[in-house]
């Protein structure tokens, strides 16, 4: 395995991890890793060839041939299963929910695992999940658990959703978050749990630019980057 840096965020949705992930590589030009996207593909694939998500043969034998790549564009990180862009269509919460459902594999979990170390190349990796500190790079030199409560989760998705011109009911969204976290939060394989060694940042009350300034801070501590 490389030994690049990596920087691994784990967490829940909704606590911002993407975008600090995204500027984190931005700032120190590293590669990114969405390793939620890679779950989410899995899951729109699988549904795609009329597989059920509780079948875990096949999922298992839809990872080994999912064929997926990251194209980076002026607008940001674009997902493409084969010659389809299936970026928006990953995003949605039908999506999330998949994902989730897939992932409690350990056997689905152990077909990507390959596939996600994968990316840590030189100079370095800023890595987007929930295991990446515990399972997938466990010797990263920067761990960064990010949560944030549920109910401000579900306010900042329905924001988002919003934004976009879906229509988003708070209940329901709150429910999905919640159902979402017991299932990560209480799997037996790769439960979503912060590493012995991460530093965990609640979000809850804080804007992006205060998460931002105290992760760079942290790099900075552990990395002298």
């Amino acid at each position: 395995m490389s030994k690049a840096v990596v920087i691994a965020v784990d967490g829940p949705g909704g606590a911002g991890k993407g975008e600090l992930t995204q500027r984190l590589a931005r700032d120190l030009g590293f590669a990114l890793l969405d390793s939620g996207a890679i779950y989410r593909v899995l899951g729109y694939a699988a549904r795609k060839a009329g597989l059920a998500l509780f079948d875990e043969d096949s999922l298992v034998q839809e990872a080994q041939v999912l064929n997926l790549r990251f194209e980076t564009t002026e607008r940001g990180v674009r997902v493409m299963l084969g010659d389809e862009d299936v970026t928006s269509a990953i995003r949605t919460e039908e999506a999330g929910v998949n994902a989730s459902k897939v992932a409690q594999f350990p056997a689905v979990r152990q077909a990507l695992l390959q596939r996600q170390r994968a990316f840590r190349k030189e100079p370095g990796l800023v890595a987007d999940g929930r295991d990446m500190g515990t399972v997938v790079f466990p010797d990263a030199p920067v761990k960064i658990f990010l949560d944030a409560r549920a109910e401000v989760r579900a306010q900042r998705r329905v924001k988002q959703l919003e934004a976009a011109g879906k229509k988003a009911d708070y209940a329901t969204v709150l429910s999905e978050i919640k159902d979402r976290d017991e299932r990560d939060r209480n799997r037996k394989v790769a439960p979503l749990v912060p590493a012995k060694d991460a530093v965990v940042l609640d979000s809850s009350d804080l804007g992006i630019e205060e998460v931002y300034a105290k992760a760079r801070a942290l790099v900075r501590e552990k990395t002298s980057l």
